[in-house]
């Protein structure tokens, strides 16, 4: 409950944030104000967006879905992600345009607003500062990248007050547009990741293999899928060939497995010599064929 309201609280915050902002940037001619104030707009909506789904991320599995809701908060951070990645292209085609016609800039409401602006997302990012699911964690990246594309713009303020290169405020503009860019495509390919069923961070499943046949009593592993819900719990299935006490050998692979940070697990355990269903069982067993006696030592 306590992350949920800490994320209404950073949404309200970036939400009247980026109204006070819009303005500040009208009323200052500063693009890169402007730039951050749609980053904010960005964020609060994915805030939004995430408030809504995390909630339902955290439903208890049932039976129109079976592994739960995780994915929900994962979709959260996709969509986030998008209006973050559709944000900074639209930013960036505005700054090439200020540098090709550029116009006069108020410096000193500028520094003022930058102030306000490093202050605000300090409290913000103060309030996010748990990390939680990828969702949350997207949610306090976001506000430490306000505090810094803030400080930029204060410091980049204070030199055009005293320089009047114009120059700088697109230039920064587009700085802090890249930077959030590079973020959103990042984040984008992991939870593509997350959707393709790709392996897990830090999970390598031949290392797995391995421990698992040093196990007393299991003469061979294959079928190891290994993948993860929602980038934080990982699941596997396999199927065990072993003669051994099913429910000893359930226990130890299961206790190896959690060491390796996989915490649900289905096993299929099978005679040796019994038929795996599969055609391509009996590829494998050739593979490996030569090497699973060496283990019992162990």
């Amino acid at each position: 409950m306590k992350t949920e309201k800490n994320i209404l609280i950073a949404f309200l915050l970036n939400l009247f944030f980026s109204v006070f902002e819009f303005f500040g940037g009208i009323f200052t001619g500063s693009v890169a104000i402007l730039s951050d104030a749609l980053h904010d707009i960005g964020d609060a909506a994915s805030i939004g967006v995430s408030f809504f789904l995390e909630k339902k991320s955290k439903k208890q599995p049932d039976e129109k879905y079976t592994y739960g809701y995780a994915r929900y908060s994962v979709i959260g951070s996709v969509i986030t992600t998008l209006i973050l990645l559709v944000g900074s292209v639209a930013v960036i085609a505005g700054a090439v345009g200020r540098i090709l016609s550029p116009t006069d800039i108020n410096y000193d409401g500028m520094i003022l607003f930058a102030i306000v602006g490093v202050c605000v997302n300090l409290l913000a990012a103060f309030f996010t500062r748990e990390r939680g699911s990828l969702n949350q964690r997207a949610v306090n990246l976001h506000m430490l990248e306000d505090v810094l594309g803030w400080a930029v713009v204060l410091i980049g303020a204070v030199v055009m007050r005293f320089t009047d290169f114009a120059i700088i405020d697109p230039l920064m503009s587009i700085g802090v547009a890249i930077f959030i860019l590079i973020a959103a495509i990042k984040n984008l390919s992991e939870v593509l990741s997350l959707f393709l069923e790709k392996t897990p961070h830090g999970v390598k499943v031949a290392e797995l293999r391995e421990h698992l046949l040093e196990i007393d009593g299991v003469i061979d592993v294959h079928h190891i899928h290994v993948w993860s819900m929602d980038g934080e719990s990982n699941y596997a299935t396999m199927h065990i060939v072993t003669s051994a006490d099913a429910h000893e050998i359930k226990h130890k692979v299961r206790e190896e497995l959690s060491e390796h940070g996989i915490g649900h697990v289905t096993l299929e355990l099978e005679r040796e010599g019994e038929h795996c269903h599969e055609e391509h069982c009996h590829v494998e067993h050739h593979e490996h064929g030569g090497h699973h006696h060496h283990h019992h030592h162990h």
